[in-house]
């Protein structure tokens, strides 16, 4: 067993495979999926320190089209269901969020309700590319923050 797990982290410690795991792992946590990429980016970057800014790009990539997905599925699920229309919290949900139009998009790095807001911003057909921009900034900025915050608690 140590021997397999030795072997498999050898193999991710290359930079072309660490950061092609990364991006699936950032593109899968930005969906509905409750998994973290922070581990997989803190892993790749304890094992490659000098590819930090090229692993906070890849996975900022993956974690923008990750809610990207999220857009489109919520844009779907508008065209499809329409079942909590007449909610109370559906309604003021909705308009706080068409006050923000796709600036809203900015708080897609929070935690539990970041993915949720990509989908919700696609159900509310806010337009897509600004709400992609959004996204890719406040994913950005999280990525640098939560990163850096790592390396600074765990050094090596």
């Amino acid at each position: 067993m140590q021997a397999w797990l030795d072997s498999a982290l050898a193999l991710l410690a290359l930079p072309q495979y660490g950061l092609s795991t990364l991006f699936v792992a950032a593109f899968i946590s930005a969906t509905l999926l409750p998994i973290g990429s922070e581990p997989v980016l803190y892993g790749v970057l304890r094992l490659n320190p000098d590819i930090f800014w090229s692993a906070v790009t890849v996975a900022t990539a993956g974690n923008t089209l990750g809610g990207m997905l999220d857009w489109w599925m919520g844009y779907g699920a508008h065209q499809v269901v329409d079942k909590y229309s007449h909610s109370r919290h559906h309604a003021r949900a909705l308009v706080w969020l068409e006050r923000l139009g796709p600036k809203a998009c900015l708080l897609s790095w929070l935690p539990i309700v970041g993915d949720p807001l990509c989908a919700v911003a696609g159900w509310a057909k806010l337009p897509f590319w600004p709400c992609a921009g959004y996204m890719l900034v406040g994913k950005f900025l999280r990525y640098v923050c939560m990163t850096a915050a790592l390396l600074y608690v765990f050094p090596a």
